[in-house]
């Protein structure tokens, strides 16, 4: 074979054979190193490594490099260049080209060195990742500031803090060493309660142990009239599914509040997501598109707040205040009958829609509506308003609004919103590619038309802006009763919790109200990490076989990566399987800037949008696993936020004097009761998952420890459920046996108790001196943690489990039973729900407990009396923590449902039945020793 002339493969032995023109094949024409067809196909599918990011020192091509072909859409014509590849393609050639022009080292011998280049690299390094536009500010003038806690609060916040860990860890130890007896059982559950409690307490009380407060200077934001303004353009992101259950007239406040936002028209684009492909949603749009050309520019003239027409014309407020063009009130005065007019043409399409016809849905052109089957439709994209679309009645350009609804085909998975809102991001790439992007959920309106600058004022900072991968702003709502009876408002938890995170790696993220950095949604990493190492010298040519697991190991060894980060960022240098098979959402990836492409063909770019909004397009693809919106969870924003977060990004919380965005909440007790109970669910699921974290991304080390137990914190809550339950069930096993969970009081222990309870109370003044929240939303939000924990919570905990690991998928059904007229109607709207079963239960047992401890009080002698207080006590602190539940329960007309009633009563006589019949809380010595004493008949 040598005498041949052909040369020996040096990875099989056999002989490397002839080519198509019947010359030696050669695989790589600058060292020629003998390796066979067969050898090279193999190496190229085994190792995709090798044939996009691979190039010799001397800067030609590879052979392996020149054999990779690229698959696109077949709409991409116009985006290849003269030799067929995607113009992407040359982009990262160009980069690479310049990274080994900068980092070239004199050649030591004529051997060509392999270097490997990460396209991550790549982005870092040419500052892709970043906040594009701080050089639009002034780098001397900051955009923000931290304010902190005075630092005598925090002080004293902290000093408290330990206090009553110091003060829980003796307690625990006089609870376990002096156990109860003659009711070991409760003493010992009771115990294992108290200690899970103390565990939940410091999961959340440590995220918020550097609490801080922000401002921002929107004056200072770089724009001079007369020019063109340098802010950053946003793309607005609003979702909805049915417009029977989200009323069209909502969702249309929620656009014309976006198209009216104080911020450049050019710089503005809304995209409104139609999941259910509604003919309804898509002419109540329509519609809106007419109305915004009178209302927007009404808005930007008198500068109104807030700019969502339904919400600014139903304030009780003084409308006059601060006007002062006389023509005002007459302007007003007819928008306002437009509106009501705008107002009864909705009404009516809602109307029309009702009952749909046989034939289906017919288009105005009469055509058949193509998502007549909601679940079986092709991608619909229309764009109304914009640069090319209709202008206002005053000549001006309108903001860009944009109907969405995407493929759907059976046998598919679509992922509900997150799915949604992943198409989203494609589409907008496509059409508009604004480096930042902005979600809300359909009934939450901008309530302050300059929230978007806030936001702009940290992604612009030049001190903070390049390591922020969202803004998260807090939730407020309208329409809830003023004593917020089932914390609807979550006080606590936005401005306590959130303000903690703040000060640590940032907020976490909820799922509406927030503005990201569109890179951090493509899995890119801060440009505040250390790069990758540029290459890492072989002596073989880039054709050498290498054993896989000696690959990996010097992989690992080398760039000091884990398994998952490792496989995540080799996921990054093959662009089409982590983005897909679409050269223009590519292209627009790489674009530093944002925006699309100056020779862009806009038909091409719909018809490019349709294709990336196709139900099959993820197959195969990162999208969901490492970029976008998350799966697996019912709340994916917890998900996607804290993946961003294990990356290495921060997150800020924003929270202007004038709320940015304001929602409904659900206010009756079993809407309320089945939001928590979705929420719960989906933290189960998380902690069911591989992304739980409890053990998701140590190895990146990027993850702050206090960052980790919020988050954990937000996976194991729903789990407090189990020993609150049975906690509060306590109190009523107590007053009914006569036995009690503590033994008589010595003087240290009433010291121990005295000191919880001022450590408590101390934790708690402190807390709302610092973050202004009041008594009574501390209060609520103690009551409603009980309400949901036994009842929503529960459900969640077996719903999860059966979920996850059985695959049975349990639902739980709300049916509407009665309502009243008047304000805040729907608080005694009540809905039958098996949720309410255990509390209702929990609460009759206790009050029925009250009744017998009583009852055997006046039997028993004056001596029964004091042994009884702390039973009562702990029952009355029970009752009082669900009394918000019960007013509920009774509804306007106090009078509770009477299958609540049997249901509840039956569960509480069966529960007292087995306990006569078994009471396993009597020691069997106490038992044995009463039956020996009553031997006679007066016994």
């Amino acid at each position: 074979m040598m005498e041949s002339g052909i040369p020996i493969c040096k990875t099989c032995g056999e002989q490397v054979g002839l080519n198509s023109k019947g010359e030696v094949f050669v695989a790589c024409n600058e060292c020629n190193y003998p390796i066979c067809q067969h050898c090279l196909d193999y190496e190229i599918k085994e190792d995709p490594l090798m044939h996009v990011f691979m190039k010799s020192e001397c800067g030609h091509e590879t052979g392996v490099h020149a054999r990779k072909t690229s698959t696109v859409s077949t709409i991409d014509s116009e985006y290849m260049d003269d030799s067929g590849n995607p113009i992407w393609k040359n982009r990262v050639e160009s980069w690479k080209d310049k990274k080994n022009k900068k980092n070239k080292a004199p050649k030591k011998d004529k051997k060509a060195e392999i270097t490997y280049i990460f396209l991550f690299d790549y982005l870092i390094d040419e500052n892709v990742i970043t906040s594009k536009n701080c050089r639009s500010v002034d780098a001397s003038q900051a955009l923000s500031r931290v304010i902190p806690i005075p630092k005598s609060q925090l002080t004293a916040y902290r000093a408290v803090i330990i206090m009553r860990l110091i003060i829980l860890a003796l307690f625990f130890q006089y609870r376990v060493t002096h156990p109860v007896d003659s009711a070991f059982g409760l003493w010992l559950t009771s115990v294992i309660c108290e200690i899970w409690f103390a565990f939940s307490w410091v999961l959340d009380q440590f995220p918020k142990w550097c609490p801080i407060n922000r401002e921002t200077f929107i004056d200072r934001l770089y724009e001079r009239e007369g020019e063109p303004s340098e802010l950053a353009a946003v793309d607005f992101f609003v979702s909805t599914v049915d417009p029977l259950k989200e009323p069209p007239l909502i969702t249309a406040n929620t656009v014309l509040s976006i198209l009216a936002v104080d911020y450049p028209v050019d710089k503005v684009s809304c995209y409104v997501s139609d999941d259910g492909a509604a003919m309804l949603t898509f002419e109540s749009l329509v519609e809106t598109a007419d109305f915004a050309r009178k209302w927007v520019p009404f808005c930007k003239k008198f500068a109104i707040e807030p700019r969502a027409p339904e919400f600014y014309f139903s304030q009780k407020i003084d409308y006059l205040k601060d006007k002062i063009q006389p023509s005002f009130v007459k302007e007003r005065r007819a928008m306002k009958r437009d509106y009501e007019e705008y107002k009864v043409r909705i009404n009516a399409l809602v109307a029309k829609a009702q009952k749909t016809p046989d034939e289906g849905w017919i288009m105005a052109d009469g055509t058949s509506w193509p998502g007549n089957n909601s679940r079986d439709h092709p991608g619909m994209i229309q764009v109304f308003l914009g640069n090319t679309g209709a202008h206002d009645t005053d000549g001006n350009e309108l903001p860009r609004l944009v109907y969405v609804s995407r493929e759907k085909r059976p046998g598919y998975q679509h992922h509900k919103k997150a799915g949604a809102e992943n198409a989203l991001i494609r589409v907008s790439a496509v059409l508009t590619n604004a480096p930042y992007i902005l979600n809300l959920d359909c009934d939450h309106y901008v309530n302050n038309s300059k929230a978007i600058r806030e936001a702009m004022c940290f992604f612009m900072d030049p001190q903070v802006g390049r390591d922020v991968c969202y803004v998260q702003f807090p939730q407020r709502f309208d329409g809830i009763d003023k004593s917020d009876r089932y914390a609807n408002r979550n006080t606590v938890f936005f401005d306590v919790n959130m303000k903690g995170l703040d000060g640590i790696q940032g907020p976490v993220y909820v799922g509406t109200g927030c503005v990201f950095n569109r890179q951090a949604l493509y899995g890119y990493g801060p440009s505040n990490l250390p790069t990758l190492p540029a290459k890492s010298s072989s002596s073989s040519c880039c054709c050498c076989r290498r054993k896989k697991p000696a690959k990996e190991k010097d992989f690992a060894e080398t760039y000091h990566y884990d398994e998952h980060e490792r496989s995540m960022l080799i996921s990054q240098m093959s662009f089409e399987k982590t983005f897909g098979l679409s050269s223009v959402f590519i292209e627009s990836t790489l674009l530093e800037n944002g925006g699309v492409a100056d020779s862009a063909n806009p038909s091409t770019l719909i018809r490019e949008a349709i294709h990336v909004i196709g139900c099959g397009y993820e197959e195969k693809t990162t999208w969901g696993k490492e970029i976008g919106w998350i799966y697996g969870s019912v709340t994916e924003d917890i998900l996607t936020g804290f993946k961003m977060q294990c990356r290495g990004w921060r997150s800020i919380y924003c929270m202007p004097l004038r709320p940015a965005f304001k929602g409904s909440a659900p206010i009756n007790l079993s809407d309320r009761l089945h939001q928590v109970l979705r929420w719960a669910l989906g933290s189960v699921e998380i902690f069911l998952s591989r992304h739980c974290p409890l053990w998701y991304g140590f190895g990146a080390g990027r993850l702050m420890w206090l960052q980790r137990l919020a988050y954990i914190n937000t996976i194991v809550y729903p789990f407090t459920s189990l020993p609150l339950v049975a906690y509060c069930t306590l109190p009523a096993i107590c007053l009914v046996t006569g036995k009690f969970i503590i033994p008589t009081l010595s003087n240290l222990a009433s010291v121990l108790f005295l000191g919880l309870f001022i450590s408590i109370i101390l934790t708690s003044v402190i807390e709302l001196r610092w973050s202004g929240v009041s008594i009574e939303a501390l209060w609520r939000n103690e009551q409603f943690w009980v309400i949901g924990g036994v009842s929503a919570h529960l459900f969640a905990v077996f719903q999860g489990f059966l979920k996850m690991l059985a695959g049975v998928d349990t639902n739980f059904t709300v049916t509407a039973k009665a309502a009243d007229d008047g304000e805040f109607a729907d608080l005694y709207v009540f809905k039958w729900t098996t949720v309410l079963i255990p509390p209702t239960t929990i609460l009759i047992m206790n009050l029925v407990g009250v009744v017998a401890g009583f009852s055997d009080a006046l039997n028993s002698g004056y001596e029964s009396w004091g042994p009884l207080f702390g039973k009562v006590f702990f029952a009355f602190w029970v009752i009082l923590h669900l009394y918000p539940f019960l007013k509920g329960l009774m509804g306007r007309q106090n009078r509770t449902p009477t299958i609540v009633v049997l249901w509840s009563v039956l569960l509480a006589s069966v529960f007292s039945l087995i306990w006569v019949k078994i009471d396993p809380f009597v020691s069997t010595n106490d038992a044995s020793a009463a039956a020996a004493s009553c031997i006679s008949i007066d016994c």
